[in-house]
């Protein structure tokens, strides 16, 4: 599990490319076989992927967590991006196609990963965040999970934001996590952009094909910059910078947000002529 530290955005005005993607792109997490974590001073939020081939994958501790196991202090959402499979917490196992979404509650102790065709590997990619209480372990298939359509043809946004665990959906101590997914012919994802100063969010883009991607736009309203993404990677976003991007063709993303609230709507809105 890697870390990467809090950044101040006076400083990040000075960031070049390279030191701009070194602290905010997450790329490499995705790996057939294996799991890779990141571990974020951001409201101490961890993202990553399992990808479990021929066997299936215990969740472990790690030294950053001083825990006996990971879910001692933790709660965790996970959403499959790929073929099905099956995770087994404290001995119920739980099925989960393409797009199901799984919450498993603080003090869970054994939690595996399975993929049910070796040919076709599930992709668990989850979050997680720090919990005070224990809410029970829920499946949200993705048909049953609420559903918005949002979003314009004509400003090239068109899109369907699932929202799995959320005030009024999965619940949890502070995690809040979703998908969006945009129509073909649409580009543009949360645009015009906003802020949410109470808690920070992390996009995972997939389902971009060949050789697309998205430029993903951060910073603070009046000194924006872009991160070239490419599929089955991430980035993370503090509480003071805006989070948006546009593609060279329609894609997915899951977004995971962890700190003050629950709440979808909180969102402090940039009018576009405030954006440089």
């Amino acid at each position: 599990m890697k870390t990467k530290y809090a950044t101040n955005p006076t400083d990040v005005k000075s960031y070049d490319t390279t030191r701009l993607r070194s602290e905010f792109h997450c790329p490499g997490i995705v790996e057939n076989g294996a799991i890779h974590l990141v571990y974020s001073h951001y409201d101490r939020f961890i993202f990553g992927a399992i990808v479990p081939s021929g066997q299936s994958i215990k969740l472990p501790s790690y030294d950053q967590l001083k825990s006996t196991y990971f879910l001692e202090r933790r709660e965790l959402g996970t959403i499959n991006i790929a073929g099905p499979g099956k995770i087994t917490v404290d001995g119920q196992q739980y099925p989960l196609n393409n797009l199901d979404t799984l919450y498993i509650g603080k003090g869970k102790k054994e939690v595996l990963f399975e993929s049910l065709d070796s040919a076709n590997p599930a992709k668990f990619y989850l979050n997680s965040t720090l919990a005070h209480h224990e809410y029970p372990t829920a499946l949200g298939v993705k048909a049953e999970v609420n559903k918005v359509e949002l979003g314009d043809p004509s400003t090239s946004n068109e899109r369907i934001i699932y929202q799995c665990i959320h005030e009024n959906g999965i619940q949890s101590c502070q995690l809040v996590m979703g998908i969006t997914e945009l129509k073909e012919g649409n580009v543009w994802n949360t645009f015009p952009p906003h802020l949410h100063d109470r808690r920070m969010e992390v996009y995972f883009y997939f389902d971009l094909p060949g050789d697309h991607l998205v430029m993903h736009f951060m910073g603070q309203p009046q000194e924006t910059r872009h991160l070239a993404v490419r599929n089955e990677e991430a980035v993370i976003s503090p509480s003071w910078s805006i989070h948006a991007g546009s593609g060279t063709t329609n894609y997915k993303f899951i977004w995971g947000m962890g700190g003050e609230n629950k709440s979808f709507a909180d969102m402090d809105a940039v009018p576009l002529g405030e954006v440089l």
